[in-house]
C-alpha cells in the first residue's frame, strides 16, 4: 500500500517538473515573439496558456484526490500541500509569458520594443528561461543548494529591470508614453515570472529542510 502511495507522490513531483518545463518553453517563445514581432508565435503562446491551465487544474485535482484517499500525515501531507502551492506559482509563470505574447499581438505589425532596448529584453528572456529550467531541476532533485542559487539568479532579473526603468525615465526618452507603458508592463511580467520561480524554490527548500530560505 505504501509503495502505491509513494508512486502517487512521485507522479505529482514529475508533473510539477513537466509543468515547469512547459512554462520555461513559453517564456522563451514569448521573448522571441516580442523581439521579432512574430504574431504567429505570439498566438501560439496565447493559445497554449489554456493547456497550461488545464494541466495545473488536473494536477491539483489529483493532489486533492490523493489527500482524500490516503489521508497523509506529517511530511507526506506537507509535500502534497506544498505541491498545490507550487502548481499555482508555475501556472502564474505561464500567465506572465501569456501577457508578454499579448503585447506582441497588440502592437503587431509594429515592434513594442525600441531597437536600443532589445539587448535588455533578450537578456531578460534568457535569464527567465534559465531560472525556469533550474527550478525544474530543483523540483525533480530537491537540491537545496540549487534552490538557493535561484535566489541569486533572480538578482540578475532585478538588475535588468532597474536598467529598463532607468532608460524609461531618462531625459532623452523619445518613444512616447504608450511605449513606456508597454515596456513597464513587460519588465514587470519578467520580474514576476522570476519571483514565482523563487517562490517555488523556497517551497522546495522548506520541504527538504523544514526551514525557510
Amino acid at each position: 500500500m505504501r509503495s502505491v502511495f509513494q508512486d502517487e507522490l512521485d507522479s505529482v513531483s514529475q508533473s510539477l517538473v513537466d509543468l515547469c518545463e512547459k512554462v520555461s518553453g513559453t517564456i522563451q517563445k514569448a521573448t522571441q515573439s516580442i523581439l521579432t514581432s512574430d504574431l504567429k508565435l505570439a498566438e501560439e503562446i496565447i493559445a497554449s496558456d489554456v493547456t497550461i491551465d488545464d494541466f495545473q487544474h488536473d494536477l491539483d485535482a489529483r493532489i486533492i484526490d490523493i489527500v482524500a484517499r490516503q489521508q497523509p500525515v506529517a511530511s507526506d501531507l506537507r509535500a502534497l500541500a506544498t505541491a498545490l502551492r507550487m502548481s499555482a506559482d508555475l501556472e502564474r509563470m505561464g500567465d506572465m509569458a501569456h501577457h508578454v505574447a499579448k503585447i506582441t499581438r497588440l502592437r503587431h505589425p509594429d515592434s513594442a520594443i525600441p531597437a536600443e532596448l532589445h539587448p535588455i529584453f533578450d537578456a531578460l528572456g534568457k535569464a527567465a528561461e534559465k531560472i525556469a529550467k533550474k527550478t525544474a531541476l530543483v523540483i525533480g532533485t530537491r537540491n537545496t543548494d540549487m534552490a538557493l542559487e535561484i535566489e541569486r539568479d533572480d538578482d540578475e532579473i532585478d538588475d535588468l529591470h532597474r536598467q529598463l526603468i532607468s532608460a524609461l525615465v531618462a531625459p532623452n526618452w523619445k518613444h512616447g508614453v504608450e511605449t513606456a507603458v508597454d515596456l513597464t508592463l513587460l519588465g514587470r511580467y519578467y520580474e514576476r515570472y522570476a519571483d514565482h520561480a523563487v517562490s517555488v524554490s523556497r517551497r522546495v527548500y522548506f520541504l527538504v529542510t523544514g526551514k525557510f530560505a
